[in-house]
């Protein structure tokens, strides 16, 4: 009776261990692709950070929604760094630990530049969303869905002169931000090509980024009918408060770091954005299927109508999906990043902010477009 109750028992326990095997197994089972990245989610930049978290986000539940991609569904961590280059690299390491298969790098360019590092070290596939500054896809394996940086000043310059938007420029620009110098020294360049006539040019730091009353009373005394504003959303909101106390009378243009300036100034303060322009290439109001449906989403989901940096991270994500189906690979192969890293060059994307091709140096191919704030809403800008 003893040796029956052992065997019994034995057996009992070999099935236990066996039942409890397969349902491990059965959950291990789900191929995953794992996708990570980080931005600034507290501080003065989360905006940024938080809309490319809800946009990529909304990304990932579609396609997972939809059946995955090669029987894969995909994973997304996002991780705080608030906009600083040393927590991106901390939190980039942390995700390579826990098993990251691409990553979508940094939010901010400086983050991403130090991100970028680490990845060409792995030679992981980076599709950073929003990072403009150049050296952000400086190596193989790095691509962006955002204009970089001297593109923006580029572009600005030649949509300011095509639509004849402003004759006398002035521009204020942060000599201490990467971003800022190079949208500002691109632009000045092909203002100069293009025959735009810059009437004066003032600069400010990190610190001495609140009080502009001097730089605007120069604007105000040169003439210009435009300036210029090649910086991000929280210093635009100071700007565009003091130009208001100043009775400066001009049109406000920026790029892709003004979007956000409508939550920055606050509901109080909306008026002062009206006719605020901006390069972007994604027009919240647009009639496009896509768009219309990625916008309803959001504003389901979060409550306000998407910026461009939660577009480029919903376009981010789908980047990375269709270079995965071309690539046809299992996620431990191991020519899994090279074959993931040729794949972009190979793919169409039909985003939200335009369709999208990459060329070897990282930069998509897409039309710029400019719009103009009409009470608290982006519309596309019609010359």
């Amino acid at each position: 009776m003893k040796k029956f109750f052992s065997v019994l028992l034995a057996t009992t326990m070999a099935f236990s261990v066996t039942a409890c095997g397969n349902s491990s197994s059965n959950e291990n089972d789900e191929k995953v692709l794992f996708i990570g990245g980080s931005g600034p989610l507290t501080g003065d930049y989360a905006t940024y950070g938080t809309s490319t978290k809800n946009g990529s986000t909304i990304a990932i539940e579609e396609i997972n929604n939809a059946g995955g991609v090669n029987g894969y569904k995909l994973k997304l961590v996002y991780e705080d760094d608030q906009a600083d280059p040393q927590q991106a690299v901390q939190a980039y390491a942390s995700l390579m630990d826990d098993g990251m298969n691409v990553t979508l790098g940094g939010t901010t360019s400086s983050a991403c530049v130090a991100v970028s590092e680490e990845a060409n070290k792995d030679n992981l596939l980076m599709v950073t969303p929003t990072a403009t500054q150049k050296e952000a896809t400086q190596y193989p394996g790095g691509f962006r869905v955002c204009f970089m940086d001297p593109d923006q000043g580029t572009y600005a310059a030649r949509f300011i002169k095509e639509n004849d938007v402003g004759k006398k420029i002035a521009v204020l620009y942060d000599k201490s931000s990467d971003y800022s110098v190079g949208v500002y020294e691109n632009f000045k360049s092909e203002a100069k090509k293009l025959g735009l006539e810059i009437v004066e040019t003032q600069a400010f730091t990190n610190q001495s980024n609140t009080d502009f009353s001097v730089q605007l009373q120069a604007v105000k005394s040169s003439g210009a009918d435009l300036l210029f504003l090649p910086i991000y959303a929280q210093e635009a909101a100071y700007v565009l408060t003091q130009a208001n106390s100043a009775s400066l009378d001009v049109t406000f243009f920026g790029v892709d770091g003004l979007d956000g300036v409508i939550e920055k100034i606050g509901e109080s303060n909306l008026s002062l954005t009206e006719g605020v322009m901006l390069l972007t290439p994604f027009v919240a109001t647009s009639q496009e299927q896509n768009v219309v449906s990625f916008v309803t989403k959001y504003k389901e989901r979060h409550g306000q109508t998407p910026d461009q940096f939660a577009a480029d991270a919903y376009d981010a994500i789908y980047t990375i999906a269709e270079a995965f189906k071309t690539a046809g690979v299992e996620t431990d192969d191991k020519q899994f990043n090279e074959k993931m890293i040729s794949a972009m060059t190979q793919i169409t994307v039909n985003g939200v902010t335009g369709t999208m091709k990459w060329s070897v140096n990282g930069e998509p191919e897409k039309a710029a477009k400019a719009v103009v704030i009409q009470e608290g809403v982006y519309v596309e800008y019609k010359k």
